[in-house]
């Protein structure tokens, strides 16, 4: 039989706060963390607002020569996991150190590193680049700088599947505590993306919102005038863990994984499908794995990127799969808060879906102010809702489409 897997731990580091009861806290009060980027100057761009992470101050927990050779992307990873383990509580010797897996996932790692390194080989020639230029590049080095500051000894990688990499971590933690390969892990993703040249492609490719004179409206969710979504950086990671260790152990569980999806649209390198059918089989597998019927379903943290088509795919897609129970469902889109924090969002949302579970509020869909008609569904408009939910389902669609939908559970 396969493992049940239970939610000990949550950490959380974004634009609407580094902890995650600020994170909440400012989610369901509606509060967005979009501003003017300041990390660089972006006069020339066409986009220049984002959700950056302020207050950040990594130097309380993590040592300056730790600090030194990682990148941005891995420092968000560090401190989320610190808040996480620290949630999840385990004694002294707990976990099992080769029953703890690691899976951290990044769409695009140590960018400004990357970015920086270049600058000196261009300008001072090959051997000003840095020793630890590839390490502190690549996307595996959150997961594996994890692994080795808890003593993780179990699988240990990264999942890159673009905005879907967060979702597709966990998902994989999921998968190795139900069939036996661990009993714990840590799972999420993080990104730091906000850096000129990441930037200037996004902006190249028409996918970024240019409400620059109202950046605090920007990112909009299946609002009509929607122009595209906001980049963002942060991460997310949770503790997962196999239902009887932390019955056993009296654990304090949060919520329950119990449906996990995952397909690909074979269509387009950016483009969704136009009908949405690799999110809808996402979802179908998803509630098939849980053994639920589809009208168990109360709340969808939607991907809902701000974007005229990821919107309306998705809500083809939702209708697609639950007909008329659709109508009844609450649906709202975190990013119109935090921005789209790539392939952390997946990770984030999941914990903001687990939050909507633990307090019986849902949180609103900001900047929603005149409906399209092609996005008809109950976006928990403007204003967070209270509402009974026992089960919930966050989606994240990727570039390349990678479709991820998680099925969560509340704990009775």
């Amino acid at each position: 039989m396969k493992r049940r897997v239970a939610v000990t731990g949550m950490g959380v580091v974004s634009p609407v706060g580094n902890d995650l009861d600020a994170f909440w806290s400012n989610l369901i009060e509606g509060r967005g963390g979009i501003g003017p980027i300041t990390r660089f100057d972006v006069s020339a761009y066409d986009s220049q607002i984002g959700g950056e992470v302020r207050d950040f101050d990594p130097s309380a927990t993590i040592d300056r020569k730790a600090l030194r050779h990682n990148d941005r992307f891995v420092h968000f990873a560090w401190v989320a996991s610190q808040q996480a383990f620290a949630q999840a509580a385990f004694n002294e010797n707990e976990p099992d150190k080769e029953r703890f897996a690691v899976i951290v996932g990044s769409g695009i790692g140590g960018i400004e590193t990357l970015e920086k390194q270049h600058q000196l080989l261009l300008g001072r020639g090959p051997s000003r680049v840095s020793p630890f230029f590839i390490p502190m590049m690549i996307s595996d080095m959150a997961s594996g700088q994890l692994s080795i500051a808890y003593g993780a000894k179990g699988p240990n990688f990264c999942t890159v599947s673009a905005c879907a990499s967060g979702a597709h971590a966990i998902g994989e933690g999921y998968r190795l505590i139900q069939g036996g390969v661990a009993d714990t892990v840590m799972a999420g993703g993080a990104e730091s993306p906000l850096t000129p040249l990441a930037l200037a492609g996004f902006c190249s490719m028409k996918a970024l919102s240019t409400r620059n004179d109202d950046p605090a409206r920007a990112s909009r969710p299946f609002d009509k005038e929607r122009d595209g979504f906001i980049m963002a950086e942060g991460s997310g990671i949770m503790v997962l863990e196999a239902w009887e260790q932390a019955e056993k152990r009296g654990a304090t569980i949060l919520a329950e994984v119990i449906g996990y999806g995952s397909t690909a649209d074979a269509y387009h390198v950016t483009a969704p499908e136009p009908n949405g059918e690799g999110a809808a089989r996402a979802m179908k597998v998803a509630v098939e794995e849980s053994g639920l019927p589809l009208q168990s379903v109360d709340y969808i943290n939607a991907h809902g990127t701000s974007t005229p088509l990821n919107d309306r795919c998705e809500t083809t897609a939702i209708r697609e799969v639950f007909g008329a129970h659709a109508d009844t469902l609450c649906v709202s889109s975190t990013k119109s808060m935090t921005g789209h924090l790539l392939g952390a969002a997946g990770a984030v949302e999941l914990i903001a879906s687990v939050q909507a579970l633990r307090t019986g509020v849902i949180p609103p869909t900001i900047n929603y102010e005149v409906p399209d008609p092609d996005c008809d569904l109950d976006y928990v408009p403007n204003s967070a809702r209270r509402a009974k939910i026992k089960v919930a389902l966050s989606n994240s669609l990727g570039f390349g489409g990678h479709n991820v939908s998680l099925m969560l559970r509340a704990v009775e």
